[in-house]
């Protein structure tokens, strides 16, 4: 299997954001990740 790109408290840490209210959009774009990516975690 593939190493990930992204730790798990980076995974965690993006997921939280979103949790809070933060626009998907906007947190995808800072973090540099896709909505295919974002969704699959």
């Amino acid at each position: 299997m593939r190493k990930s790109r992204f730790t798990e408290p980076q995974i965690v840490a993006v997921l939280k954001e979103v949790e809070a209210g933060i626009p998907v959009a906007d947190v995808l774009r800072k973090a540099g990740i896709s909505r295919a990516t974002f969704f699959k975690w």
